[in-house]
């Protein structure tokens, strides 16, 4: 029996949900696992992500039509009832019919085929009045949000407090957009505008990425079928991450540190823009992350790399003074990417909230690396002012031999020495950077 994209998508969801495990990796590996094709691999993927990034919303409407309430239900009937509402909520390409019937299908081939009567009934009312739903109750509100957009109440509240409900609803509907793949040409091997050129031999279109050089973005696909890969050509990272190193300016012959430098983006901009002349040391808290560095690397013909297994936390003392440049993109709640990893949802606001006090205390020590006159770029990929301009603000009382340096990157201007992408604005993720210039 073949494999659908259905039955993939299921699958999936049944081992993010019972082993936690990251969405990208899970779908990655079950579409080569199942040698789907390039069409029923991109449908396996949009149902596995969307029913993730839209799991509240789609029970709030199915259910009004299951009498038996949702939560008596086992986890892989309602998973199954989730396919076949974001079907019908949200692909209008794919007929209501061959949702609801697919649907049933699938549950007759899983081990729930009992509740096949139960997927009909519910996604059939479901379909019947798709057109004329109630609207959501509490518009204006953060419990609006968290409803429509899928996320936790908790996420929707703190948004809307630091940043009004408009901006939270703007927010939050752009994380469940699906995330172009940027990909930045590595000028050291090959001119961009050539690499254009082999994009479009290939027949794969691409769009100009408006804030950051040199980037290209790709609507999805395999990373490792793109042209040149093998050859280094290119390396992933999101714009907003590429901005906040072009925004510290390295330049060739400086010495850099990359404090928490896997798996590896920060590191292999710093070097092409240093035109790999200098020495960049990239650190990582884990030995067996250093190996994507590596590799990374050596692909894209980057000699200037060194690694090490350091905890950003603790003083080495042969670093003291050493860094032209030292980048913390420090760890962080992830905020800022759920429209990459829509599990970060998962997250729980006190499983977040002593990450401040880590990211301070790792501040504190990278200072020391920092010569006279250099730079210490400080960054995450979240939204929330306690994690962003909170810390630099604590960071700043306690080192005024430090001080905030305003910076321009194509379009984008800092004000006071930062800058916060978000993506409904920059079309990047949700980021934040700040750029300080230790004192001579």
């Amino acid at each position: 029996m073949s494999i659908s994209a259905r039955d993939v998508a299921l699958e999936a969801l049944e081992r993010c949900r019972k082993d936690g495990a990251w969405s990208a990796p899970v779908i990655d590996g079950l579409i080569k696992k199942y040698d789907l094709d390039r069409r029923e691999a991109a449908l396996a993927a949009r149902l596995f992500l969307g029913v993730l990034q839209n799991s509240r919303f789609c029970d709030h409407y199915l259910g009004l039509y299951c009498s038996r309430g949702l939560k008596s239900l086992h986890p892989t009937v309602l998973d199954i009832l989730r396919l076949g509402a974001y079907q019908l909520l949200f692909l209008d390409k794919i007929p209501a019919r061959a949702a609801v019937s697919e649907s049933v299908a699938l549950c007759r081939r899983s081990a729930q085929s009992s509740a096949a009567g139960l997927v009909n009934a519910v996604l059939r009312r479901l379909s019947e009045n798709r057109k004329q739903l109630p609207e959501l109750p509490g518009r204006g509100s953060a419990t609006y949000l968290s409803v429509r957009y899928s996320f936790p109440e908790w996420l929707t509240e703190r948004v809307c407090i630091e940043r009004g409900y408009d901006l939270a609803e703007a927010f939050f509907a752009a994380c469940n957009e699906p995330a172009e793949l940027a990909l930045h040409v590595n000028t050291l091997k090959i001119p961009a505008a050539e690499y254009r050129r082999a994009l479009l031999r290939a027949e794969i279109g691409y769009a100009e990425c408006p804030v950051s050089p040199d980037c290209l973005l790709l609507q999805g696909g395999s990373v490792t079928d793109l042209p040149g890969y093998e050859e280094g050509l290119f390396y992933i990272q999101d714009p907003a991450a590429h901005c906040a190193v072009l925004a510290a300016d390295p330049r060739p012959g400086m010495r850099v540190l990359d404090a928490c430098a896997a798996p590896g983006g920060k590191s292999f901009a710093a070097a092409v823009a240093m035109r790999d002349q200098g020495q960049i040391v990239s650190c990582d808290l884990h030995e067996k992350k250093l190996a994507l560095i590596r590799s990374g690397a050596a692909r894209l013909g980057l000699s200037c790399i060194e690694t090490g297994a350091r905890d950003a936390r603790r003083f080495v003392a042969e670093y003291q003074e050493a860094f032209d440049l030292v980048i913390a993109d420090v760890p962080c709640s992830g905020l800022g990417v759920i429209r990459k990893r829509p599990e970060i949802r998962r997250k729980r606001a006190e499983e977040i909230a002593s990450l401040p006090e880590i990211q301070i205390r790792i501040l504190d020590n990278l200072k020391n690396y920092v010569k006279p006159g250099g730079v210490l770029m400080y960054s995450t990929c979240t939204v929330l002012r306690a994690e962003n301009r909170d810390v630099i603000r604590t960071f700043m009382s306690r080192n005024p031999d430090f001080s905030p340096e305003d910076f321009s990157v194509g379009p984008l201007s800092s004000t006071e020495g930062a800058y916060e992408f978000w993506p409904h604005i920059d079309g990047t993720d949700g980021f934040f950077a700040a750029k300080l210039r230790r004192k001579q």
